[in-house]
């Protein structure tokens, strides 16, 4: 069946093509006869708006998106719910995307969204993106970079200090007496771990007889967890870690699980923290110790940096929002 269109509705209410597009666009325009006209046109023909042909003569759509790495993880599920309810106050659309970590999928959603003239980006990556995002600016589509801090101060961000954020975490394990550290996260080359571990080492530094061993992963996923704590468990007792700072909660509790499967007495043996503080962690069979970062707090941020970006209104503000962290601890590390 043919599309119906804004002449059908004209033809049948008897007006012209120009007095239909006011009533969609600025009703008030419309003498009161005529709005009843025109909508009982439209009750009859079913007609339905093209949004893309409108938008396209705006010049704007209504409309962001969210590029997420991995929305099976709560963190950033979270995240998207924190967007979606933000952008609704913004009278925004949201559309979210998955890249499932890879930099090919990051791509093809950017140059999808750009076709789709999108108002303006979320992008959460774990990999150097900021001159695709300076290009795409260029070409009139702000962004904002959301998980890490940018480079330059022209791209707007939305980060948590994840240095203080790793320092946090080593200190309280070396608090409770804990020497033999292991940091198990990965690849070193992502920045948000890379900071995570420089604040480890820093705190780990501080204190004399304590070490630090990185145990390197490439998902930082559960199974990626539960790999770890597998190979552990086949090292003798003495040899293995007193205390465990994964990279992510997810991890952290792929190591829970298979460490108390195997025997381990967690905290007593192995104390573990993760970071990110997703409810998973609160509510496991031994409450996960964690970093803490703002989760819905990115969201409406993020958003809010992304609509002052967008306005055309002269503007004055701070492209750098950085978080702190902060600890929570539960049972996994202090019993």
């Amino acid at each position: 069946m043919a599309r119906v269109g804004i002449r059908e509705v004209a033809t049948l209410a008897e007006v012209s093509l120009g007095t239909v597009s006011h009533y969609i666009n600025h009703p008030d325009r419309v003498s009161a006869e005529k709005r009843e006209r025109i909508q009982k046109a439209i009750d009859q023909l079913g007609f339905v708006r093209n949004n893309a042909a409108w938008q396209l003569r705006l010049g704007r759509s209504g409309t962001i998106a969210y590029i997420a790495p991995d929305v099976s993880n709560p963190f950033f599920a979270t995240i998207a719910e924190g967007v979606e309810q933000r952008a609704a106050t913004h009278d925004l659309s949201v559309f979210i995307s998955n890249s499932n970590r890879s930099r090919a999928r990051e791509d093809a959603y950017l140059d999808l969204f750009e076709s789709q003239r999108v108002q303006g980006m979320l992008v959460a990556s774990h990999e150097g993106i900021e001159d695709r995002l300076t290009q795409i600016r260029g070409r009139g589509i702000p962004s904002v970079l959301v998980g890490q801090r940018a480079v330059s101060e022209l791209q707007p961000s939305v980060s948590v200090d994840d240095t203080a954020g790793g320092y946090l975490a080593a200190s309280h394990l070396l608090g409770l007496g804990r020497r033999r550290i292991a940091f198990v996260g990965g690849p070193l080359g992502i920045r948000q771990v890379g900071d995570r571990l420089d604040g480890a080492v820093t705190a780990v530094a501080e204190v004399t007889d304590a070490r630090l061993e990185v145990l390197n992963v490439s998902n930082r996923t559960i199974a990626d967890g539960r790999e770890v704590a597998r190979a552990l468990l086949n090292r003798p007792p003495e040899t293995r870690p007193d205390a465990i700072f994964a990279v992510n909660d997810l991890t952290a509790l792929g190591l829970l699980q298979v460490l108390v499967l195997g025997g381990v007495r967690v905290p007593h043996d192995i104390a573990l923290i993760g970071y990110d503080d997703i409810e998973f962690g609160e509510s496991s069979i031994i409450p996960l110790s964690s970093i803490r970062s703002p989760h819905e707090g990115f969201g409406f941020a993020a958003v809010d940096l992304l609509v002052a970006e967008m306005s055309d209104e002269p503007h004055d503000f701070e492209r750098q929002v950085v978080f702190q962290p902060e600890l929570v601890a539960r049972a996994s590390t202090t019993g």
